[in-house]
């Protein structure tokens, strides 16, 4: 049996049978979820004396968290599980090194994050790089929050998915294999997003 031609399902099938040649390919398919969320947290980590390898290791163990206790009959594929585990417990760690919550908030949802999907911080991708750029005064953590309020409620159901792993680090062929999508169907999303949010702060400017 070819191994890499095999679906994620099967190969979480195999892996709970103590196949460790699927449990190796599961890591390897799916390591980029380790990296982003490593990642995510590198600046709140390094400002709170973590090491990046011992942040490592806490993914590494969401990432086993993820396939001991991964329910194939729930709607959330395995790679969205996976990234949800790694994802709570980097957060985990993060939280028991500070209770800086107002630091991890900033680190984990910056507009200056650069979304690698565009090479540049949500700060330029929804706004039309005008002279006077109508984020520039949206600093504050409230307002920024009702920001994403009012975007999450005018998005459809993908297009708010495909924004939320998009504000993750993950680019359009990650989410199109976290979402079981075409690549094509997640770029088409990611442009009516950005349409879409570039209009709600043109709105938001001008109200």
């Amino acid at each position: 049996m070819n191994l890499d031609e095999i679906t994620d399902e099967e190969l979480f099938n195999l892996a709970l049978e103590e196949n460790e040649d699927a449990k190796n390919l599961l890591y390897n398919r799916f390591k980029f979820i380790i990296a982003i969320n490593v990642q995510k947290y590198k600046v709140a980590a390094k400002r709170l004396g973590i090491d990046l390898k011992d942040l490592e290791s806490e993914a590494l163990f969401g990432f086993s968290d993820a396939l001991s206790s991964y329910d194939q009959d729930k709607v959330a594929s395995l790679p969205t599980f996976i990234n949800l585990c790694v994802n709570r417990r980097v957060k985990k760690a993060i939280i028991k090194a500070s209770r800086l919550k107002n630091l991890i908030t900033k680190d984990a949802f910056s507009l200056d994050y650069v979304y690698e999907e565009f090479g540049s911080p949500l700060l330029d991708l929804i706004s039309d790089n005008s002279e006077h750029d109508p984020l520039v005064n949206i600093t504050k953590e409230e307002e920024y929050k009702e920001l994403l309020q009012q975007i999450s409620e005018n998005l459809s159901g993908l297009e708010l998915q495909v924004f939320n792993y998009m504000r993750e680090g993950f680019n359009y062929q990650q989410i199109a294999l976290m979402l079981g999508k075409d690549p094509k169907q997640i770029d088409n999303a990611m442009q009516r997003l950005k349409a879409k949010i570039k209009n709600i702060i043109e709105k938001r400017k001008n109200a």
